[in-house]
């Protein structure tokens, strides 16, 4: 790499001495000098060459002197790297350009050996402060990529750990999450464009700033749908919790959503969200043009599952037994053995509640009704019968009264054909 230095000096011998002294690097291209009289040609010489590195200058000249030169150099902000040139008796003035900005300085008469040194430790500083701004514009474009998918803390945890999002999966504990508006597709066929523009982009605006603030990372977003990790890409030992807690927040963001559209005379249709716990294969996938920081593996598919299964219920959040148990006082509802598309084996699925909410009289009723279910307890459908007469807009109650009238006295569900 070639260094440009602009030597400022009105001494006519200087220019000879440089060349000669430097002439070796000179001819091999790894330094170049460039010269001026006095301040104002230095700024001329400056204005036409945007190349210079380093500016070696007296300070004692006509018209335009050092000092001066340095203070018109701190105005424009320029980004060089000054020695100053002065006699050894003149401390007073070289105090004053090191406050100026100046990086060094060599006294008069020059020593060469001195000044070649001050030189080469010049460019080193150079160097140094070059690769760090190179560090920092690769950590500002990483931040802006990273934004698109995790919250601003870790985005910038991330942006400054060079292997952090290297190419390939890792097996972690996560916590999936699976978000979904209900009737999106009718909508889209609808409303005007417009519209749909501002109320999608609202909706995934408010979504996403919700998982961001629970620490999620948005692994994918497709149309309304959302696609939420949490414990990847670092770990999260309260992945669980922070899911459950997301899941409220999302939940009550798509109600207060839903209502100010409908105010507008455009009705939405419920946000579903599904939430599952377990071991999945995340990594950042792709080559060098495109890449997708993604998840695999059962516990995605069975936390997609549980988004789905929400319509069969009637409810608004369903969570595995495998979230519920890794969450440190989880409430909730159980709904039941899900026998799921993909899978042999059941998962116990919960509606997750408010400590509050699970406190109350109505839900400490279906607990009972719900264990009378699960143990075959006839009066079950006597039990489900008084939930749903005392709130017929229970439809998880509904539900079950349903498939007890219809002779289902279990708690296992199956819901493979449930998409």
């Amino acid at each position: 790499m070639s260094t440009s230095i602009l030597v400022v000096d009105d001494e006519p011998d200087l220019e000879m001495l440089l060349v000669q002294k430097f002439r070796k690097e000179i001819l091999g291209g790894t330094l170049r000098f460039l010269f001026a009289r006095d301040g104002i040609d230095a700024l001329a010489m400056l204005a036409a060459n945007n190349d210079v590195d380093i500016v070696l200058s007296d300070i004692n000249m006509p018209r335009m002197d050092g000092l001066s030169l340095l203070a018109k150099l701190q105005q424009r902000d320029e980004d060089l790297s000054t020695i100053i040139v002065s006699a050894y008796s003149d401390m007073a003035n070289i105090r004053i350009a090191m406050n100026r900005g100046a990086y060094d300085f060599v006294t008069k008469p020059i020593d060469f050996p001195d000044l070649e040194a001050t030189i080469v430790k010049t460019i080193h500083h150079i160097e140094a402060l070059r690769e760090a701004q190179c560090r920092q514009s690769a950590a500002e474009a990483a931040r802006a990529s990273l934004s698109r998918y995790f919250s601003p803390n870790l985005a910038e945890r991330l942006a400054t750990s060079a292997d952090a999002l290297d190419l390939g999966g890792r097996r972690r504990d996560v916590a999936s999450l699976f978000t979904d508006l209900t009737g999106f597709t009718t909508l889209v066929e609808t409303i005007e464009p417009n519209v749909l523009g501002q109320l999608l982009n609202d909706y995934i605006v408010g979504m996403t700033d919700i998982v961001f603030a629970h620490d999620g990372t948005v692994a994918k977003i497709i149309g309304d749908a959302i696609h939420v990790l949490f414990g990847a890409p670092v770990e999260q030992p309260n992945h669980a919790s922070r899911a459950i807690s997301c899941s409220f927040a999302l939940d009550a963001f798509a109600r207060s959503f839903r209502e100010h559209w409908c105010r507008k005379g455009i009705t939405l249709g419920h946000t579903r969200i599904g939430a599952h716990s377990g071991t999945a294969v995340v990594g950042n996938f792709g080559g060098g043009k495109f890449f997708e920081y993604s998840a695999y593996g059962d516990t995605i598919n069975v936390a997609a599952r549980l988004e789905s299964a929400n319509k069969a219920f009637g409810t608004r959040i369903c969570v595995s037994g495998s979230l519920a148990a890794s969450m440190q006082g989880f409430c909730g509802r159980p709904v039941g053995d899900l026998l799921l598309r993909g899978r042999v084996e059941a998962v116990r699925a919960f509606e997750p509640l408010e400590a509050e909410s699970y406190a109350t009289d109505a839900t400490q009723a279906y607990m009972v009704a719900f264990e009378e279910l699960e143990t075959g307890n006839p009066r079950a459908v006597a039990s489900f019968a008084a939930l749903v007469a005392r709130n017929p807009e229970d439809p998880l109650a509904a539900f079950h009264l349903k498939r007890l009238m219809n002779g289902e006295f279990s708690t296992t569900i199956n819901l493979k054909n449930v998409h």
